[in-house]
């Protein structure tokens, strides 16, 4: 298994070169109570933390990552880098009552 800086440093690698956004992804950050942006993602890839490392994804290997938005909201997302891009898989704001007040752990239910 790949430790969390080698995917990091693979999504960012990918990243640099070109981002591609899923379907599924472009309609989660479209909804109305997120509009999450484009420059916010590039802020999550180059700024945030990987917090879950995702090797058997059958998208290909991904992994969760946290980052701040506009007005610093936390932002999760999911993305897989390929060879060419980086495939951003989803985006969202984490729910509170699912995460940890540092958003970067699940609440055990």
């Amino acid at each position: 298994m790949l430790k969390d800086s080698d995917i990091l440093m693979r999504v960012r690698s990918a990243a640099s070169g070109k981002v591609l956004y899923l379907p599924h992804a472009v309609r989660q950050m479209l909804r109305p109570e997120r509009m999450i942006s484009t420059k916010e993602i590039q802020n999550v890839i180059f700024e945030g933390v990987v917090i879950e490392d995702y090797p058997e994804d059958p998208r290909g290997h991904s992994c969760l990552m946290l980052g701040f938005g506009y007005r610093d909201r936390p932002i999760h997302i999911v993305c897989a880098p390929k060879q060419d891009y980086l495939a951003i898989i989803t985006a969202y704001i984490p729910d509170p009552t699912e995460w940890q007040q540092d958003f970067k752990e699940r609440i055990q239910k």
